[in-house]
């Protein structure tokens, strides 16, 4: 890998942003029962720490960005020899979030460390791809950041 380029893993499985929501008295709060925010500490701490690695500091340039959410099988999917049964699904459905959600916890996260760029409004290319983990692969949640060359 290029000094352009940052790759990093987060173990245990992805988890999508939350919609805002409003209370009754109208305050508006995100919801993190569903552990975003140790998800989002994680990723800011492993991206500062990548980004210091490759001697980057933050940019107000371009930045192109993918993220691989591999989620764990559910058990109801898979047979008694561990493997996936033919009538489970192939790829991760509503239960796993929208692709854009679990951008959205990524890029805040990343956007919160300042260490890579000033504002998520610099990425000029993004992919996120959503799939099951293989029989004994980890959960885990892969992010690659580029630089694009001026």
């Amino acid at each position: 890998m290029d000094a352009t380029t940052i790759t990093f893993e987060i173990a245990g499985p992805p988890v999508p942003q939350p919609r805002a929501r409003m209370s009754r008295s109208g305050h508006v709060y995100t919801p993190t029962k569903n552990g975003i925010g140790v998800l989002k500490q994680a990723i800011g701490i492993r991206a500062a720490m990548e980004a210091k690695r490759r001697g980057w500091e933050p940019t107000a340039g371009p930045h192109e960005i993918t993220v691989e959410a591999v989620f764990p099988r559910p058990a109801s999917h898979l047979g008694r020899d561990g493997r996936p049964k033919a009538s489970a699904a192939a790829f991760p459905g509503r239960n796993c979030g929208d692709n854009d959600n679990i951008e959205k916890g990524v890029w805040d996260a990343i956007t919160n460390c300042g260490a890579v760029w000033v504002d998520d409004t610099q990425i000029v290319a993004n992919a996120c791809r959503k799939r099951y983990a293989a029989p004994g692969e980890p959960a885990r949640t892969i992010v690659t950041i580029r630089r694009p060359p001026p």
